[in-house]
């Protein structure tokens, strides 16, 4: 998931229980300005830690998935230009 969409959903869930940002800062005991770039998707690194709490206070739920790649990994590559050479 990239920043930006965690700070989107975040963002949305706290809008829906009504709570401003210096409330739900103040309730996990962190600044409103790194909440805020939580948001906004302009903090580079979260700890795992402040995501939980986060998720834990607003009632969410961090899941796991498989990515689909995006672009051919080294080893398609590899494999592919095997396979060119090999005139298959």
């Amino acid at each position: 998931m990239e920043m930006q969409n965690l700070g989107a959903n975040i963002r949305a869930a706290r809008k829906e229980r009504n709570l401003t940002q210096t409330d739900l800062s103040g309730m996990l005991g962190m600044s409103r300005a790194t909440l805020s770039g939580i948001e906004n998707g302009t903090v580079p690194e979260v700890g795992i830690r402040k995501v939980m709490a986060l998720c834990s206070a607003l009632g969410l739920e961090l899941t796991i998935q498989a990515i689909s790649p995006r672009r051919p990994t080294l080893h398609t590559l590899v494999d592919e230009a095997t396979q060119r050479k090999a005139g298959k």
